[in-house]
């Protein structure tokens, strides 16, 4: 009977955590789609529900990161038009994954994502920009000794590396070399598990499709841009740079 009962809870915990896995994925596929096809409003829908059944007080840590996804994606969207909508998702985003790291400090997906948001956010303060990018490379390294080999983790160091470096120097080959090694990793992990996170690949493409465009490769860009579209159809900005390309 003691055989029965803890076979019985371990159905009960492997289904639960199925239905948590399965809820998670849908969530992500939601987000960004919304993202990709630049759905404003499908995105701050999906902020409301998430932030309403976080508030309700039964709010899990996939819930929370969801919930911060979400809200880094609208940061991301709004960033040039609305600067206040943007720097207060952003916000939102880092107070949300704060519960995670205090649970867990050795959260790498947390990690990742808060430290993101963190850089996004330094852009809208003079006076606390230094803190917050600070902030957001103590993330980010902390992230990438728990997992050097974390797709998400090398495409945020390379592209924060990319945004520091001139044209043709030895930092910006570096760099690039360091996006390229992240779209290896992309290539190696799934887009469509319903295992959390999984985000970043169309991204990774659609940047390293850039990098090769300013390096005269037409073709490779070309490659990767549609490689992009192949994981996001629905990604407006591949499909726009796409078009700027095929006018060359």
């Amino acid at each position: 009977m003691p055989r029965l009962q803890h076979l019985l809870s371990t159905t009960l915990c492997l289904l639960a955590w199925a239905a948590s896995a399965q809820q998670g994925g849908d969530l992500q596929a939601q987000i960004l789609y919304a993202f990709h096809s630049e759905d404003t409003n499908q995105l701050n829908t999906l902020v409301q529900t998430l932030s309403t059944q976080v508030q309700a007080g039964g709010a899990d840590n996939d819930l929370r990161y969801q919930l911060a996804h979400a809200q880094y994606r609208v940061g991301l969207l709004v960033d040039a038009k609305h600067s206040h909508e943007a720097e207060a998702a952003f916000s939102g985003c880092v107070e949300q994954l704060k519960p995670l790291l205090q649970q867990n400090a050795d959260s790498v997906e947390a990690l990742v994502l808060q430290s993101a948001c963190y850089a996004n956010l330094a852009k809208f303060s003079r006076l606390e920009g230094m803190l917050l990018r600070s902030r957001a490379a103590e993330r980010l390294s902390a992230a990438a000794k728990l997992a050097p080999r974390n797709p998400r983790v090398v495409y945020l160091e390379a592209t924060d590396a990319l945004g520091r470096a001139k044209p043709g120097t030895p930092e910006n080959k570096k760099a690039y070399e360091e996006l390229q090694h992240a779209v290896q990793l992309f290539e190696q992990s799934s887009a469509t598990s319903i295992e959390v996170p999984g985000w970043g690949h169309a991204e990774a493409y659609l940047d390293f499709g850039r990098q090769l465009q300013t390096r005269g490769d037409v073709l490779g860009a070309r490659n990767w841009i549609e490689q992009s579209l192949i994981v996001a159809p629905n990604f407006k900005a591949a499909q726009r740079q796409l078009a700027t390309l095929m006018q060359r």
